[in-house]
């Protein structure tokens, strides 16, 4: 009597994709002025902005969910 052979396929999970935003949507989402992001970023206080090669900035999305957590944080 033979074994069944045992099935090798294999579930395939899709890529996980960063999310980045442009700056516009960022300055949309945390509802800041540019010029009010930026005195923030000066002081370390902002989410983190990726350069692209192109001189646009980007930030992710983790980051940017990260940085909310923790203004809730300052906030309590």
């Amino acid at each position: 009597m033979s074994a069944r052979p045992r099935s090798t396929r294999r579930t395939i999970q899709p890529p996980v994709v960063e999310e980045y935003l442009t700056l516009a949507e960022v300055l949309a989402e945390t509802r800041l002025s540019r010029s009010a992001f930026y005195r923030m970023r000066a002081k370390g206080e902002a989410p983190l902005l990726v350069p692209l090669p192109n001189g646009h900035l980007r930030c992710s999305r983790r980051d940017l969910d990260a940085w909310w957590t923790s203004q809730r944080s300052h906030a309590a």
